[in-house]
């Protein structure tokens, strides 16, 4: 009956206002159409928040705006669903492109150095806040919600529900991005195969514990051994999948935080500090002093070294001959096929393609024969660090974007991550951004379908996930150096100790150029002096934090699993 007397309230009042009735009945069309109760607003609140982005937008109706992003499923909605239905409703023009993540990096850095409006927003990683915050050429938008864009910012915005703005936080403790897309990458298996009797008797019999979900990078070589050769329902199957072609895909496996899962850098959440998972050490005031161990980074120290080699080793031992010739691209689909056991780095944003009805891991009543669980970690690591990477695509406001057209970019980017809009969203491209969505009933009823993903996303352990900090000071200079480096590693042109010893040379010489430029002030980079790991471990360690660490002689502790229908009652409680 409230809800009833709201909308008719509602009503009455858009016919006293005088508001534009064709704008109102477009937002109606796309409510009955698009969205009805796939929501966390109800019907009347759904109406209340679109009437809000009418009348804020009605100054900039007719503006032709372009704006860009990656091309993943959340933002191909955007652009053929969302967009249109944004601009009916408020009669802002939007233009939605998709292009390559790599692409969408070139466009923000020619705008950064020409300072020539490309884009009006972009939605680029939130691994760039170090750069964004440095640099100081992208709009804060803490400040900006409070003095220019305050006349279009959403009253109903709720930052507090968004579960990534502790990611695109810079430390001066402005919001420098809007997260619309989230996803994490976790370890993946075949849950079938791991409660088979046999597998499991085989399994205690050969290691002397049970087969589960594997806590240690110990136990997930182990399983990795067990499974590469076994034949499974007719066909040999392999124990681990991975890639290995020496591509700029190769250099996004390894900057998003496989170094923090073996164990390099400091604790600390979301990054570690002083050190990330980088690597790179920062001072008491934010500043970049060094990658290298001689400067008291990590890059390059035994952690990293581990987890390049563990790396290698499983990569030839234990997946696909093919896979050392493959791209992200191409290995992304294989686990889908049916002859992988277990991935220790699976990206959540590639669920949709794994739950598809008829694919081999897939029941005949459309449940998943595998699950999501959280990652394994490295000898190296220690309780208190990061155990992985979430990618936070976000919403960026330039500088150089004029502030009419700023506005109205906004408005847009507040539209399609809204609350009236997220619910649905989310389950077309099951990248969750906000706690309400998270919680919402119709993830419940859905969760069976989707191997645990929610159950994570619901879990504790959800905090330990987070993408790169503000300890890097310029993501576009530096990420490009990686693939280089783990490529020549990966071809067997290096060793894994001189793959990352050249990998943060390289780095060093970006810091050191930043560094005599002056482009970024006195948060810009500070180069320390060089020592050797000796004295910066007794240095770390007499400060209370970690990185580098010494060399541990015994790389193979003690394997450890846990069942994996406990670990999520475990989280339930």
């Amino acid at each position: 009956m409230r809800k009833h007397l709201l909308t008719t309230t509602a009503a009455m009042l858009l016919a006293m206002t005088g508001v534009a009735f064709a704008d109102m009945e477009a937002a109606k069309k796309f409510l009955d159409t698009e969205i009805g109760d796939m929501s966390t607003l109800d019907r009347a609140a759904q109406e209340a928040e679109l009437q809000w982005f009418i009348d804020a937008a009605k100054p900039f109706a007719g503006m032709e705006i372009k704006v860009v992003s990656e091309t993943i499923a959340t933002h191909e909605y955007e652009s053929k669903v969302l967009a249109p239905a944004f601009t009916a409703i408020t009669g802002i023009k939007i233009t939605h492109d998709l292009i390559g993540e790599g692409d969408v990096v070139e466009k923000l850095q020619t705008q950064m150095q020409s300072g020539e409006n490309i884009y009006d927003a972009y939605v680029n990683d939130s691994d760039l806040i170090g750069t964004h915050w440095r640099y100081q050429q992208a709009r804060s938008l803490t400040k900006w919600m409070a003095n220019e864009g305050k006349d279009v910012t959403n009253p109903n915005l709720d930052l507090a529900d968004f579960i990534g703005t502790k990611f695109t936080t810079a430390p001066d403790g402005d919001l420098y991005q809007l997260p619309d897309q989230q996803f994490a990458n976790l370890y993946w298996f075949r849950y079938d195969w791991f409660n088979d009797e046999k597998n499991k008797a085989d399994f205690k019999a050969k290691y002397g514990y049970d087969l589960g979900v594997p806590v240690n990078w110990s136990a997930y070589e182990d399983i990795a051994e067990f499974f590469t050769g076994r034949e499974i329902d007719g066909k040999k199957v392999f124990g681990h999948m991975d890639y290995g072609k020496k591509d700029p895909s190769l250099g996004w496996r390894f900057t998003d935080a496989w170094l923090s899962m073996a164990g390099n850098g400091d604790k600390g959440l979301p990054n570690g500090l002083p050190v990330d998972e980088w690597g790179i050490k920062v001072n008491e005031k934010s500043q970049p002093v060094g990658s290298c161990v001689a400067r008291g980074g990590d890059t390059n120290g035994p952690a990293s070294v581990y987890a390049i080699q563990k790396y290698l080793d499983w990569l030839k031992a234990y997946a696909p001959p093919e896979a050392q010739g493959m791209t992200f691209g191409e290995a992304g689909p294989v686990p889908a096929q049916g002859n992988v056991a277990q991935q220790m780095f699976t990206y959540t944003a590639f669920t949709a393609d794994f739950v598809k009805k008829g694919l081999p891991v897939v029941n005949e009543d459309g449940t998943p024969k595998w699950r999501f669980a959280p990652s394994p970690h490295g000898v190296y690591w220690k309780d208190g660090m990061k155990l992985g990477y979430q990618d936070v695509g976000s919403w960026t406001l330039m500088k150089s974007t004029p502030d009419d057209r700023a506005k109205a970019a906004w408005l847009y980017a507040q539209f399609v991550t809204s609350k009236t809009v997220d619910v649905k969203k989310s389950h077309v491209g099951l990248t969750l951004i906000r706690e309400s969505t998270i919680q919402h009933k119709s993830f419940t009823d859905r969760a069976p379908n989707l191997g645990g993903l929610i159950e994570f996303y619901r879990s504790p352990a959800r905090v330990q996930w987070s993408p790169t900090g503000t300890n890097i000071p310029d993501y576009p200079k530096l990420a490009q150096l990686w693939w280089q480096a783990i490529g020549d590693a990966s071809s067997g042109a290096k060793t894994a100790q001189e793959a990352m010893d050249s990998l943060c040379a390289e780095q060093e010489k970006v810091l050191q150029r930043l560094e005599r430029a002056g482009v970024q002030g006195d948060i810009g980079p500070a180069l320390a002096e060089e020592h050797d790991l000796e004295y910066w471990n007794k240095d770390a360690v007499a400060k209370g934090n970690l990185a580098p660490q010494l060399k541990i002689e015994n790389e193979k502790e003690k394997p450890i699993t846990v069942n994996y229908d406990e670990l999520v009652k475990s989280w339930q409680k």
